[in-house]
């Protein structure tokens, strides 16, 4: 009898193996999917389980850490299991930004920190019937931040006009958050 933890336990588990030491290698994992768990991360960044939000901020970053995007969708992953789950937008929110030197550093509702650079880029995308921005920051692999309001504004109010676009500059690089109007 395989006496191995299965559901959220084994996704704690295998996401606690790594404190201090980085992320755990989910890309490397490769095991059988097990189904679906009824998590949801909602439009505005809550993680809900069963319906409800899960209260414990720690519980969420383990499973975001163990979080990864395939072809199929967005799922949590351990050595053993692969359980999949339902995000409304993006897993993530670009909560707070700091300018380190000419670098811009994001912190997502997860505590990820994120330096915008090539590898790491920031994208806006503009709704076609609503014209609305839609900012986001690359934070790993296949895995984005929305970049919140108030931050896209603190973004905004720091661009500058380059050929009629505005636009901001970090890790060497420069990013268009949109046309002017």
């Amino acid at each position: 009898m395989d006496e191995r933890k299965s559901g959220l336990n084994a996704v704690a588990e295998a996401a606690k193996q790594a404190p201090g030491r980085g992320l755990p290698p989910v890309h490397l994992w490769n095991p059988d999917h097990c189904g679906e768990i009824a998590i949801l991360v909602r439009a505005d960044g809550v993680w809900m389980h069963e319906g409800s939000p899960i209260g414990r901020k720690d519980m969420v970053r383990l499973f975001s850490t163990v979080l990864r995007k395939d072809p199929d969708g967005y799922h949590l992953v351990t050595p053993v299991e692969k359980l999949k789950i339902q995000v409304e937008d993006l897993p993530f929110r670009a909560v707070a930004m700091t300018r380190e030197g000419d670098d811009l550093v994001f912190t997502t509702d997860v505590g990820d920190e994120v330096r915008a650079t090539e590898a790491d880029p920031i994208v806006v995308e503009t709704d076609p019937t609503t014209g609305e921005p839609a900012p986001r920051i690359h934070v790993r692999r296949d895995l984005w931040a929305r970049i919140a309001r108030p931050v896209f504004y603190e973004l905004v109010e720091m661009a500058e006009e380059v050929e009629g676009r505005l636009v901001v500059r970090s890790g060497g690089r420069a990013f268009s958050l949109g046309a002017l109007t």
